[in-house]
């Protein structure tokens, strides 16, 4: 099957998130980690669609560009008929970019003249009325976002903040128009682009809302939003004759081997998470002050704490704080330091602990998904069966062979690092 949607995501876990949303529509996807090596597009022909993931969300501007523009190069040179730009769905950036530079990058590089901007993802509780962004029934300027210890997002227009990162002009496309359908989609963004708009928020509160969208962006050349922007993306290339009508295979081998959970994530969902489980299995916090001067004995200790425990089921390791704690920390190490310290401690715990055997992984947190990810060589990702709303198990097809479930720090309820293992067992191995 040749490759027909290319995606450039900012993140690993948001990455997993759109793949995962693709397969559920019947879209065969794999998942590269970093920009692809040589060739490598071209050898997994058996997928519809390939998702970049990339760390750019919280670099400089010029780099995200770099790497975004790296990526699409890849894509189209393996054939990609359409991008999609994926970021977070609480818009997580600051009035510098990187959301902004990035899109009008790519639609340079594309030769296009407009685009969408609609992290809207109803099944999480991410809508967008007037141009302003909810989480659940609070608009993102109240919600944990505004605490958010590298993107505090404390505006909800996302219309101002695409603005205020953007050099060409951006407009709306209101509820009303959306509710109309396809059609009447359609029929605003030629009006836009008649008054020279480049990028246009698009407002969605369900996912029917989703389906016209992107039934109306099929002759786009760049789509951007979160991951619920795709579900209305593989009709469009069915019913173009591009995509079989049956669904994708999500089966993965069984999952056997020792379990464990590494939250580095400090939103309010992973704090929930953490406490929910430390309640019901061992649980080891990692000081963060302590990683940043003793990286190399603070993770030779967790893992020598979670070897005596790892044959008796999932094992907990967390950095996760609340943010007055994490305000400490970044006072005493500054914000980048602080971050850096428990991703790097937190990737090494984990090639510790597959050297001794773990098998079965979750991750919490998009930095911290993404170090380990690196410390382990893992290149690409298999899609597997989804174990909460917008987050799947995954497959590496590289060695180490493991499952990984990689979160974004706020998806997944409250049960949800046990879940995945309950999750995990029903497609073979022990629980």
């Amino acid at each position: 099957m040749p490759l027909i949607l290319g995606c450039i995501a900012d993140d690993l876990t948001g990455a997993s998130d759109l793949a995962n949303t693709l397969v559920k529509q019947g879209m065969p996807t794999i998942q590269t980690v970093g920009l692809p090596a040589d060739g490598l597009l071209a050898a997994d022909n058996d997928d519809a669609a390939v998702v970049v993931s990339l760390k750019s969300r919280t670099i400089a501007p010029e780099d995200a560009i770099a790497q975004s523009l790296a990526a699409l190069a890849a894509l189209r040179a393996a054939g990609a008929r359409q991008i999609l730009f994926k970021y977070c769905s609480t818009f997580d950036s600051t009035d510098r970019g990187n959301i902004g530079p990035v899109g009008e990058a790519l639609l340079e590089a594309l030769g296009a003249d407009f685009t969408i901007a609609c992290p809207a993802f109803p099944v999480n509780g991410r809508t967008i009325y007037k141009g302003r962004l909810f989480v659940g029934d609070v608009p993102l300027s109240e919600s944990p976002m505004r605490h958010h210890p590298l993107t505090p997002m404390t505006d909800s227009d996302l219309v101002a903040v695409l603005g205020r990162q953007s050099q060409g002009k951006v407009g709306l496309v209101p509820f009303q128009t959306v509710n109309a359908g396809a059609d009447a989609i359609r029929a605003r963004f030629a009006e836009l682009r008649g008054q020279g708009v480049r990028q246009a928020v698009v407002d969605a509160i369900t996912d029917d809302n989703l389906l016209a969208i992107g039934k109306a962006c099929r002759d786009l050349p760049l789509i951007g939003g979160g991951s619920g922007i795709a579900l209305g993306l593989p009709d469009n290339f069915r019913a173009a004759g591009l995509l079989p009508a049956q669904a994708a295979d999500t089966k993965l081998p069984p999952g056997r081997g020792h379990a464990a959970v590494l939250a580095g994530s400090c939103s309010q969902a992973t704090r929930d998470q953490v406490a929910w489980m430390a309640e019901r299995r061992p649980a080891l916090r990692i000081d963060p002050l302590r990683a940043a001067t003793d990286d190399k004995n603070t993770a030779r200790e967790a893992v020598a704490w979670a070897k005596e425990r790892l044959s008796d089921g999932p094992v907990l390791i967390y950095a996760t704080a609340t943010p007055d704690e994490v305000r400490q920390a970044q006072d005493k190490l500054g914000a980048t330091a602080a971050g850096e310290a428990v991703e790097r401690t937190l990737a090494t715990i984990a090639a510790d602990l597959v050297e001794a055997g773990v098998r079965r992984l979750v991750v919490a947190g998009g930095e911290t998904s993404g170090a380990v990810i690196r410390m382990l060589g893992i290149k690409r990702l298999r899609i597997g069966p989804e174990i909460d709303p917008g987050v799947p198990w995954t497959y590496s097809l590289d060695r180490p062979a493991l499952h990984l479930a990689l979160k974004s720090g706020n998806f997944g309820g409250r049960d949800f690092f046990l879940k995945a293992f309950d999750k995990l067992s029903e497609i073979g191995g022990p629980s």
